[in-house]
């Protein structure tokens, strides 16, 4: 993808600031009114990534003359960030918008706005539109750069605005970022993912893989440790792919080692890593940098080799505990964090089990042990499962998978049917 198609220039950037501005002076002169400034309201479903967006919602929202709220009753601006990872975070993020219909009623100039991944997808925006009228825009991932213009926008329409995605890109610089801690902070390094799981739609809501320039994610860093950040989180969904659209001999290994030059004290750590390219050389910085935390999330999403491949994860069982005990090695006293998928289409039970095999463990080794693991089932296996396979079993592996969790010592019992996670002291 060519770079200026990718990365928003000054010029756009500029255009919504004067959009900040206009929205800035109509709510002073509402407060002169009033009394008081408009508040808004926002609610997040999802990932750190997510989280991270709306940090940057509420920045420009702040910059608008916005005051946040916890209370949407209070709201005057209304947003929901969505997830479309799991069906579940879809109809939540729509259950809650329905909450809002009364809201709406009783304050008919109430602006309510919904974003994220969930409107990404053309069947979502169908459902928002024809279903909850009330609603007044939506935007998708690609566009949350362009807020401060979709809401003028929405204030001097006629009519509800539904803004897809354009697939030009969303990798900009210098907004207002309104961050939920002082203590610690997200930066994103780059946004979208090439890797088509086969269970995922990240690609399809977030796009391709686009890396900010090293520059950018540094001078971010810098100025986060000079404001007192001592915990930095890099975010992307495979952090271990940074720069392989931008440049030929750097990559997310370097882009580390360039970070812990900063002057000052503080902590990095980075999510998410995908087993297929976390290389030894990661591990090696990660061991050698001591303000890198030694910690690594490692999703193996399955031990089995063949549900792995109908995933399309592209490595094997060998292959993932190869890195552990690299890892092991090279990191004493390393702590492993990791995600997996219980109830795959065509999953047996010898399969769903497989990882009970290691050791109880999904990544156990001689000398590690998981602090950490969230367990995802899919759909009803009633509905995937060849009918013979059912008709054998009196009860599904995802049922039997509900009731008898991954045995790990000190972790405590499932309450969710639709995740679980596992801790124990690290």
């Amino acid at each position: 993808m060519e770079r200026e198609k990718v990365k928003i220039n000054e010029e756009k950037i500029k255009e919504q600031y004067s959009y900040m501005h206009l929205l800035s002076e109509r709510n002073k002169a509402r407060a002169a009114e009033t009394g008081m400034l408009p508040k808004v309201y926002i609610q997040t479903f999802g990932c750190q990534q997510n989280e991270s967006d709306s940090e940057k919602l509420a920045g420009m929202a702040c910059e608008m003359d916005y005051v946040l709220t916890d209370d949407p009753k209070e709201a005057d601006l209304i947003l929901v960030n969505t997830c479309a990872v799991r069906e579940h975070a879809e109809i939540r993020a729509l259950s809650i918008t329905g909450q809002f219909k009364h809201l709406k009623a009783a304050k008919p100039e109430l602006k309510i706005g919904i974003c994220g991944c969930m409107v990404s997808q053309e069947h979502r925006k169908e459902d928002i539109k024809h279903k909850y009228p009330y609603v007044d825009f939506l935007f998708g991932t690609d566009m949350l750069w362009r807020f401060p213009e979709i809401l003028y926008a929405s204030f001097n329409a006629k009519k509800r605005l539904f803004y897809l995605d354009q697939g030009d890109g969303n990798v900009f610089e210098n907004m207002p970022v309104k961050r939920e801690y002082d203590f610690k902070a997200y930066v994103s390094i780059m946004y979208g993912c090439n890797n088509f799981c086969t269970y995922c739609v990240v690609p399809y809501v977030r796009g391709r893989e686009r890396s900010r320039d090293r520059e950018d994610v540094i001078r971010e860093v810098e100025l986060l440790v000079r404001e007192g950040y001592c915990e930095i989180t890099l975010l992307g969904q495979n952090v271990n792919s940074y720069g392989r659209d931008l440049y030929s001999d750097y990559d997310f290994a370097d882009l580390l080692t360039d970070i812990c030059k900063i002057e000052g004290d503080f902590w990095i750590r980075f999510m998410t890593s995908h087993p297929k390219d976390a290389s030894h050389k990661l591990i090696d910085t990660v061991a050698r940098e001591k303000k890198i935390v030694k910690h690594i999330h490692l999703p193996f999403q399955s031990g089995s080799d063949r549900i792995l491949k109908l995933m399309n994860r592209r490595y094997t069982k060998a292959d993932y505990l190869s890195l552990i005990e690299y890892a092991k090695e090279k990191i004493p006293g390393v702590a492993f964090t990791s995600d997996v998928i219980v109830g795959f289409p065509t999953e047996t039970d010898e399969d769903a089990l497989r990882p009970k095999k290691w050791n109880r463990c999904p990544i156990r080794t001689k000398n590690a042990d998981l602090p950490s693991c969230s367990t995802f089932r899919t759909g009803s296996r009633s509905r995937r499962t060849p009918k013979k396979r059912e008709a054998s079993s009196g009860s599904s592996s995802r049922e039997r998978a509900r009731q008898t969790p991954i045995n790990i010592p000190g972790a405590p019992k499932r309450t969710d049917s639709s995740t679980l996670t596992l801790t124990k002291a690290i």
